[in-house]
């Protein structure tokens, strides 16, 4: 599997900026559905569009490093705030979506692009 690191490594980042985007959306613009309860108006004003835009960069594979650092802030921040007093184990607090994107876009950071981007053509 050595020789396909490269792609599987891409497809990671096309999915997870492919995934993330999607929660922008939501919060946004209520599609593909509204969200499942009120959030505060700083969420859906911040969040939201480091999600759609965030989402989008990481995907296409543009400013990667930051933009991913960026997001995987974004969801620690998330992590802490609605998952984290709760209850200490993501399994129980429901913050497992959070936490494993919080670390996807910290590797995507320190990993860069890869193929199959915008910065990768430059």
């Amino acid at each position: 599997m050595d020789a396909f690191q490269p792609q599987a490594y891409a497809l990671m980042r096309i999915v997870a900026g492919f995934l993330f985007l999607w929660h922008g959306t939501q919060k946004l613009f209520g599609f593909p559905a509204a969200m499942p309860m009120e959030a505060p108006g700083f969420i859906v004003y911040v969040a939201g569009p480091i999600e759609l835009i965030g989402g989008f960069l990481v995907m296409i594979g543009l400013f990667t490093r930051w933009t991913a650092f960026l997001c995987s802030g974004l969801m620690a921040a998330a992590y802490w705030m609605a998952h984290g007093t709760k209850a200490l184990f993501p399994l129980l607090n429901g913050g497992e979506l959070a936490a494993l994107y919080c670390f996807v876009f910290l590797f995507i950071s320190a990993q860069g692009s890869g193929i199959w981007s915008v910065d990768g053509t430059r």
